[in-house]
C-alpha cells in the first residue's frame, strides 16, 4: 500500500498529500487541518468528514495487519514507500480521529548542500567529514524536529565503503547509501483480543545487543532513549569507535549528561561517576543542532576530553559554535 491508495477517503487534503513540497499533513481531533512546507507549519482551511478520515485510517491499518478502533484506539505505522501514519482514536483523541502523515522523503541533503543553505560553515563541514573517516565517534544532538536525522544521513555519507555498518531504528527513517549495510528495527508488541501479548517487543537495546554478533564497524543508532545508552558505551569500548548516534538534549554539554542518564536505565550495577568517565573517554564530538524559526542549521560542536571526576564535569572544547546563539 502508498499513500494513494487512501485518497479517495482523504478528501479534500489529498492535494496536500501529493504536493512534493508538503512534508507533513495534520488532522486534529476537531476536524483542523495543518501542514508542513519547508520547515513551516500552516492552517489549511478545508473540511474533512470524521467518515471519511476513520474509513481511511482503518484501511491503512487493515492493510498492515493491525488493527484500530476505541479498544485499540492507537496506530503508528509505516507504509511500503516509507511514509508513516500516527492516528488516535476516540476516547483517547478528544472530539474526532486525528490523523498525522509524515510523508517520506526522496531527497536528503548532503554536507555540501547544508553548507549552501547556510545550516553549518564550511570549515565546520569539512571538520566532521575528517572526523567521520578518522573514526570519531559522534553524538547528533537537538530538539524535537531540529534535523539530527538529516544531518546524521550526511555525515553517514563519509565513511569508507570498506566498512560494514548496522543501522538501529525504532523507526526506520535514514536513508543509508552504502554498499555493506545491516538495517534493523524495533517492533512493538502485539495482543491479542484478550489482551494476552501474541508477538513480544524487540527494542533497540535489544537489537544493540543482537548487532554486535553481526561483526558491524561501527554502529548507526537513529535516537538513544533508553538502557540501549549502555549497550552503546559498552560496543564503543569493544572495537566500534567512529559510531553515530542522536539523542535529544537541549545543548551540547547536556548530551553528554543525558547520555550518562540514559545509561542507568539499563539497570547495571556501575557507578553513575564510572559511567561518565567511560562516557568521557569515548564520545569524541557532540553536534547539537537547533531549529531557529523554519531554519536547522548546527548550533554547536564539542570536543570532548574526558570526564573530571573532582570538579564532576566534562572535559571539552567548544570548536564551533553559532554567530547566532
Amino acid at each position: 500500500m502508498s499513500l494513494e491508495t487512501i485518497l479517495p477517503f482523504l478528501q479534500p487534503i489529498a492535494d496536500l498529500i501529493t504536493d512534493p513540497n508538503v512534508s507533513e499533513v495534520m488532522v486534529n481531533g476537531d476536524g483542523a487541518i495543518f501542514m508542513q512546507r519547508a520547515g513551516v507549519l500552516y492552517r489549511v482551511h478545508a473540511k474533512i468528514e470524521q467518515r471519511y478520515l476513520s474509513t481511511a485510517v482503518k484501511r491503512i491499518a487493515r492493510s498492515l495487519g493491525e488493527d484500530i478502533s476505541e479498544s485499540k484506539p492507537l496506530l503508528e505505522a509505516r507504509l511500503p514507500d516509507g511514509s508513516r501514519v500516527a492516528a488516535a482514536f476516540p476516547p483517547c483523541s478528544l472530539h474526532g480521529v486525528t490523523l498525522t502523515v509524515r510523508k517520506f522523503r526522496p531527497h536528503w541533503f548532503t554536507l555540501d548542500e547544508l553548507v549552501d543553505v547556510g545550516a553549518i560553515p564550511r570549515p565546520a563541514a569539512d571538520l566532521l567529514a575528517s572526523a567521520v573517516r578518522n573514526r570519531r565517534t559522534i553524538l547528533v544532538s537537538g530538539g524535537t524536529d531540529t534535523g539530527k536525522t538529516t544531518f546524521t544521513k550526511a555525515l553517514i555519507d563519509f565513511i569508507p565503503q570498506s566498512e560494514r555498518l548496522a543501522v538501529i531504528e525504532d523507526t526506520m527513517e535514514l536513508k543509508v547509501d552504502h554498499p555493506n549495510v545491516c538495517r534493523f528495527e524495533a517492533r512493538k508488541e502485539v495482543r491479542d483480543g484478550g489482551g494476552n501479548v501474541s508477538v513480544p517487543a524487540v527494542t533497540v537495546r535489544d537489537l544493540v545487543k543482537a548487532t554486535l554478533r553481526h561483526r558491524p564497524d561501527r554502529l548507526i543508532i537513529g535516537e538513544v532513549r533508553g538502557g540501549e545508552a549502555f549497550d552503546l558505551v559498552d560496543a564503543l569500548n569493544t572495537g566500534h569507535a567512529g559510531s553515530i548516534s542522536t539523542l535529544h538534549a537541549n545543548s551540547a554539554v547536556q548530551a553528554l549528561s543525558r547520555l550518562a542518564s540514559l545509561a542507568l536505565r539499563a539497570d547495571v550495577d556501575l557507578p553513575y561517576r564510572a559511567i561518565q568517565a567511560e562516557i568521557g573517554d569515548l564520545i569524541d564530538l557532540v553536534v547539537q543542532v537547533e531549529r531557529c524559526g523554519h531554519e536547522r542549521r548546527v548550533a554547536h560542536i564539542l570536543e570532548v576530553h574526558g570526564f573530571d571526576a573532582g570538579l564532576n564535569t566534562y572535559k571539552a572544547v567548544s570548536i564551533y559554535e553559532s554567530a547566532l546563539n
